[in-house]
C-alpha cells in the first residue's frame, strides 16, 4: 500500500472513530444534574479497604455539611444513625456510592432498580468495568457530585420471566447476563430459541448466554462473543461451548424478544442473572428475555472514555 493511500486510511479510521464518539457522548446526560441531598454508601462484604474509604468519605460529608448513609456493614466504626441496612440505604438515597467491585455495582442496581437512582462505583476490584474510579478519584469526584458536576450514563437491563406450564416460576433483571447452561454435571443439551414469533434455531452445548452490551465484557467476552459499545442499541447471543461449530455468536436490536426453551434429559439446569440469582428450570419450561423498561443510571469519570477502559482493562496495545 502506497504512502497515500496508507494516509486516506488513516484519516478515514480517525474520522469514524471521533464520529462515533461523539455519538456516544450524544446518549450521555451532558446537562447539569441536581446536587443530591443524601449519599448512600454500599461497600463490598468483606472487604477492609471499603469499611477503610467509606469511614474516610463519612469524615469528608461531616466536614462538607452533606447528608449521608453508610452500609450497616461498618456499624462499629462509625455513629450508630450514620448506617442503615442496603436496602434502606438504596430507599433513602439520592446517589449510591459503590465500593468494591463489578459485582457489587451489579447488586447495588438490583436495590435501586425503577427508581433512576444514578451510581459511582469506586473500584476495589480486579477488573472494574463498571466501577470506572479509582481509590484516589474519590473524594475529588464527591466533591464534583455536591455541586451536581457529574455526567449520567443509562446501561440497558433486561428482563426475564420463567413460564412453567401457565404459571410464572421466577422472574427478575439483569444488568450483564441472563445465561441458561447445565448444573453441576457438564453433559451436552438442547436450547430451542426464538426471535420473537421466528425460529432461530437449536443450540447443542453447555448453554447459552443473554447478554446487555454491559455484559458483553463479562461471560459472553469469555464465552467468545462480540465486545459492544455500552450506548449499542443491540443484544448479545452467545452459545456456550457449542457442539456444532458454525453455532456462532448473535447481535440483535435491543427490540426484540428472545424465548428459549431447554431441553434437559435428567440433567439439571439452570437460569442464572448477572451470576447472582436464578432458578433451576425443568424440561417444558420457557425462558422470556426482553429490554427492560427500566435502566442502570452510572456516573462516569469526565477523564475516561470506553476505549481507554478497554485498553486498560484488556491490555490492549497503544500507540
Amino acid at each position: 500500500m502506497n504512502a497515500a493511500k496508507t494516509a486516506g486510511l488513516t484519516l478515514y479510521r480517525r474520522a469514524a472513530y471521533n464520529r462515533a464518539k461523539r455519538e456516544a457522548k450524544s446518549r450521555i446526560q451532558l446537562v447539569k444534574q441536581r446536587p443530591p441531598d443524601r449519599i448512600g454508601i454500599i461497600i463490598k462484604p468483606n472487604e477492609p479497604r471499603a469499611k477503610m474509604l467509606a469511614a474516610r468519605i463519612a469524615d469528608w460529608a461531616s466536614a462538607a455539611g452533606v447528608a449521608v448513609l453508610v452500609d450497616d456493614r461498618v456499624a462499629g466504626s462509625l455513629a450508630k444513625e450514620l448506617c442503615a441496612p442496603s436496602a434502606e440505604i438504596a430507599e433513602k438515597s439520592d446517589v449510591l456510592v459503590v465500593l468494591g467491585g463489578d459485582g457489587t455495582m451489579i447488586g447495588a442496581a438490583r436495590l435501586v432498580a425503577g427508581r433512576d437512582t444514578p451510581v459511582l462505583g469506586v473500584n476495589l476490584g480486579s477488573l472494574g468495568y463498571l466501577t470506572e474510579f479509582a481509590v484516589e478519584e474519590t473524594i475529588p469526584a464527591l466533591e464534583l457530585l455536591t455541586k451536581g458536576d457529574y455526567e449520567v450514563e443509562s446501561r440497558v437491563m433486561l428482563d426475564w420471566t420463567v413460564i412453567r406450564g401457565a404459571t410464572t416460576a421466577g422472574e427478575g433483571s439483569a444488568v450483564n447476563d441472563v445465561v441458561v447452561n447445565n448444573g453441576t454435571l457438564a453433559r451436552v443439551f438442547e436450547i430451542d430459541c426464538s426471535i420473537g414469533d421466528n425460529y432461530v434455531t437449536t443450540y447443542r452445548g453447555d448453554g447459552l448466554i443473554v447478554a446487555t452490551p454491559t455484559g458483553s465484557t463479562a461471560y459472553n467476552l469469555s464465552a467468545g462473543g462480540p465486545i459492544i459499545h455500552p450506548n449499542t442499541k443491540a443484544i448479545a447471543i452467545a452459545p456456550i461451548c457449542p457442539h456444532t461449530l458454525t453455532n456462532r455468536p448473535i447481535v440483535l436490536p435491543d427490540s426484540s424478544e428472545i424465548t428459549l426453551e431447554p431441553k434437559p434429559h435428567n440433567q439439571e439446569v439452570r437460569l442464572t442473572a448477572d451470576g447472582q440469582a436464578g432458578l433451576p428450570l425443568a424440561a417444558g419450561d420457557r425462558v422470556l428475555i426482553k429490554k427492560s423498561s427500566r435502566t442502570f443510571n452510572i456516573i462516569r469519570p469526565p477523564s475516561k472514555e470506553y476505549f481507554q477502559i478497554l485498553r486498560d482493562k484488556l491490555k490492549w496495545s497503544g500507540r
